[in-house]
């Protein structure tokens, strides 16, 4: 047997950042986002010799050891070890052998969520191969514990619960890791505009999003005020943009991601750069409404939003700074497991 699963990449469209504690912890925070056509995915083939075999087959790197209850946190394909020994200190008990193959279709730090949805993905192939009882919040908020508890990964929360569910989504955070998900149900016409007039472009850099996140999050705790009022206009934002996307008023999407990009600058140092600063107004200028950087920022994807004729435009401007433009779908499914 053969077990697989996959789970699609996101784009933060609206409220970046307020999924983050202790702001979400303190004001409540909220998101809008939705998965896309790029995706994580990750195969156990079980084994019967006592080894375990960990491949990361989009970064060249594979690992075999003997198969322990625990496996050892040293630098080396952490995020997959992390996950192995809290299904086996949760539920197996035992130690387990196999072989453990993953892929991603975007690198690391591209903005895009995908070490999160890459943790659900492996995840969702343990419970297809183990028949763990999982639902998709439980699912979503194992995944959460295990990057920022038992691994230390900063971040927030949404990328795991795009991963699990999927589709376009409105999503609310709260203390106590109380989260809500709210399914936005939008007209197709709707979806197909906004994947039609909005690029995704790779700037051809990735960055450190930890450093970014911790940043925001010690402005939250020393009450940096210029920096908490403007994750409370992102969490307006995230309101503004569910609204405009429900109604078809898609002629409002570039302001709305130019007025959230605004604010976004001011969370944390380190959020744009010069490069990335010269891309978007160059952008605009070519006629782009709107953009942002996605995720937490200093580099990977950006993505800007062009109505009318004006895609073609700003595509050739945006070919000039040497990056990649990415062509995407967006995805009503989230996480999927099968068996072979």
């Amino acid at each position: 047997m053969i077990h697989r699963s996959k789970s699609p990449l996101r784009l933060g469209l609206a409220g970046g950042g307020t999924d983050v504690a202790p702001y979400s912890d303190l004001y409540g925070g909220a998101i809008l986002n939705a998965t896309i056509s790029m995706y994580a995915y990750a195969t156990i083939e079980p084994r019967n010799d006592g080894k375990i075999i960990l491949a990361s087959l989009d970064k060249d790197i594979e690992l075999e050891m003997d198969s322990t209850e625990v496996l050892a946190i040293d630098g080396n394909l952490d995020l997959l070890k992390g996950i192995y020994n809290r299904v086996v200190k949760d539920f197996e008990k035992r130690p387990l052998s196999f072989r453990l193959s993953t892929y991603v279709d975007a690198p690391p730090g591209s903005g895009l969520g995908t070490s999160s949805t890459l943790v659900v993905t492996i995840l969702g192939a343990f419970a297809e191969w183990l028949k763990l009882p999982l639902g998709e919040y439980d699912l979503a908020h194992l995944a959460h514990e295990i990057e920022r508890i038992d691994l230390g990964m900063a971040g927030g929360k949404q990328d795991q619960y795009a991963a699990t569910f999927g589709g376009v989504n409105f999503m609310e955070f709260y203390k106590d890791d109380k989260v809500i998900v709210n399914p936005l149900r939008i007209r197709s016409k709707y979806l197909n505009e906004l994947s039609h007039n909005m690029i995704l472009y790779f700037t051809g850099t990735s960055r450190l999003s930890s450093k970014i996140i911790e940043a925001q999050r010690r402005n939250v705790v020393t009450e940096n005020m210029k920096s908490i009022e403007a994750m409370h206009q992102l969490k307006k934002q995230a309101v503004m943009m569910k609204e405009a996307i429900l109604k078809g008023e898609l002629e409002k999407i570039g302001n709305i991601l130019d007025f959230g990009w605004k604010h976004k600058k001011q969370m944390a140092a380190d959020i744009s750069n010069p490069m990335i600063d010269d891309i978007y107004n160059a952008a605009s200028k070519a006629g782009a409404s709107g953009g942002k950087i996605s995720g937490a920022g200093g580099g990977g994807f950006m993505i800007f939003y062009c109505p009318n004729t004006t895609r073609s435009h700003v595509v050739k401007t945006l070919e000039s700074f040497g990056g990649q433009i990415k062509r995407y779908e967006f995805t009503t499914g989230g996480l999927t497991t099968w068996t072979i």
